[in-house]
């Protein structure tokens, strides 16, 4: 399944959850942001793994308000904790194009 609108897509693994963010296009043009959370499911050995997926999307008129609210967040969580606001340090996202993008998931 090749999903033609995406524009621009990273992931971050982190542990059983894969976060997908991909920037997609409206049939009228608009871009978006589509933010996909996949959690791979205990299941018995031997079967074929089931993943559980929640989306949001996030439309340009929204990101500076969204950005706000969760730069506030993370301030209130470092705040609470002690600690100067989180800075993460991992691996790169890896960053693909859509003609590096090609899907093949089963669910």
């Amino acid at each position: 399944m090749e999903e033609k609108n995406i524009l621009y897509s990273s992931s971050v693994k982190a542990g059983k959850r894969i976060y997908y963010i991909d920037v997609k296009q409206t049939r009228g043009g608009e871009m978006f942001l589509s933010v996909t959370e996949s959690k791979k499911l205990s299941g018995a050995e031997g079967e074929v793994p089931n993943y559980m997926k929640q989306k949001i999307f996030l439309y340009r008129e929204d990101f500076e308000k969204f950005m706000s609210s969760l730069q506030d967040a993370m301030d209130f969580i470092a705040d609470k904790q002690g600690v100067s606001t989180p800075r993460y340090e991992s691996e790169e996202p890896v960053t693909q194009t859509e003609e590096d993008i090609k899907l093949d998931i089963e669910f």
